[in-house]
């Protein structure tokens, strides 16, 4: 009885087939990955890093300790219930600190700090930066003799809550919210709170532009659809005229269409729907913001429509006809539901942009149409209070994702498609 051994297959060069095809798909990966890795990296410097900047932002608190670095481990150990003001040992810490940030030019930034949680404290800390070089020990007395707010245990408290390296006073802030005298956190004075007013507006003005986009989008998704090739393409081209001009040049152009002595209001006027004394107010207002922000919003709703209506067969609709049903009824449970996948893409979109614009709603908004993003870019760019800022968009993001996140429940995110 003879028996056959089995070769191991190999390559020309004598290397098992195994181990060339292991090494072969070694190599495909390498080359995938490194053709991934820009688009990563590029992701990560422009979208991930500045959110992970902007969340450590809405906590960090560092400039106070660092600045004042003798006397905040000094008022660590100060009982502020206790009713009396920090001893002598903390306030000679105090002058040691003042007088080493008016060499670094460094006192105004903590006093600009501690004065968005209490105003007054930039005031008080460019005097005591300002005379820093003239105080002499009692240094209490001195401080106090300076402005009386340092004798304020309040003022002490507030110095202390805010010396932390971390701080929740940003998110408070952001929500209406704030310390009491007895250092609870309560509910601000309902004549200063705004943001909340301002979340909400946001919201509901986004989701009322998104609906208007869908009702208008529809009909001119479903006529690009369904028209011939060369006349669909000429109005997709309309379609895209405007994103070939600049959005503060549209937005700017409905401030002379809609002003009270615009162009829409003389045709009112003309027509006699209103009478001369009595045009319509349709700028620096909710209005305004709405009809602008439609029609710039609107492409974002028509292409993703446009781009599954016209992947749906015709044969559907027929099919349908053939079998008794009405064209109102074959349209609504035949056609409407395979558009889903484009009203969910759309819609997503336009909300999600719609949320965070700030340009147009600053200038056709006026006091009732602005948006939270708009005092976001405030207090980045005016007030400097980046880490208010850093809250307020660290609270929309997550409602963004509340709101992604309940879409994926309800619709699905997998039937979302761009066509």
């Amino acid at each position: 009885m003879t028996s056959t051994t089995t070769l191991p297959l190999v390559t020309a060069d004598g290397i098992p087939l195994k181990v060339s095809l292991a090494r072969a798909q070694r190599r495909g990966k390498l080359k995938a990955i490194g053709l991934v890795v820009p688009l990563f990296l590029f992701i990560a410097v422009t979208f991930f890093i500045p959110i992970l900047d902007m969340l450590f932002r809405s906590v960090e608190n560092q400039r106070v300790g660092e600045v004042m670095h003798r006397t905040v481990p000094l008022l660590n150990n100060w009982d502020e219930q206790s009713g009396e003001l920090p001893d002598e040992e903390v306030f000679a810490a105090l002058a040691e600190d003042f007088i080493e940030a008016n060499k670094t030019k460094a006192g105004g930034k903590v006093g600009r700090r501690l004065n968005y949680e209490k105003p007054g404290f930039a005031g008080l800390f460019r005097k005591a930066t300002r005379k820093s070089g003239s105080l002499e020990a009692p240094y209490q007395q001195a401080f106090i003799d300076i402005d009386k707010k340092w004798g304020d245990v309040e003022n002490w408290k507030v110095f202390k809550r805010e010396s932390a390296p971390y701080t929740i006073s940003y998110y408070l802030a952001a929500v209406d919210m704030g310390y009491g005298e007895t250092g609870d956190i309560v509910r601000n004075d309902p004549n200063r709170q705004i943001y909340l007013k301002l979340f909400w507006r946001t919201m509901w003005m986004s989701l009322l532009i998104t609906f208007l986009c869908l009702i208008l989008a529809y009909p001119i998704s479903y006529l690009l659809a369904v028209l011939p090739t060369a006349k669909s393409n000429l109005l997709i081209i309309l379609v895209l005229l405007p994103f070939w001009t600049s959005l503060l040049v549209r937005t700017t152009a409905w401030i002379a269409l809609l002003q009270q002595e615009g162009v829409i209001n003389d045709i009112l006027v003309w027509l006699g729907v209103v009478a001369t004394d009595n045009r319509l107010a349709m700028i620096h207002n909710r209005t305004g913001t709405i009809v602008a922000m439609v029609h710039i919003l609107l492409p974002f709703m028509v292409l993703p429509l446009y781009s599954v209506m016209k992947t749906i067969p015709p044969s559907y609709m027929r099919a349908a006809k053939s079998l008794g049903a009405t064209p109102f009824t074959a349209f609504v449970r035949i056609y409407m539901p395979n558009t889903v996948a484009g009203i969910g893409a759309g819609a997503i979109l336009v909300f999600i942009l719609a949320i965070g614009y700030y340009i147009t709603p600053a200038l056709v908004g006026g006091q009732s149409g602005t948006l939270i993003s708009n005092f976001i870019a405030f207090h980045m760019s005016s007030s400097l209070n980046w880490g208010l800022a850093a809250a307020l968009g660290a609270i929309l993001l997550a409602v963004v994702l509340v709101l992604y996140f309940l879409y994926d429940r309800i619709v699905g995110i997998d039937n979302m498609k761009l066509g």
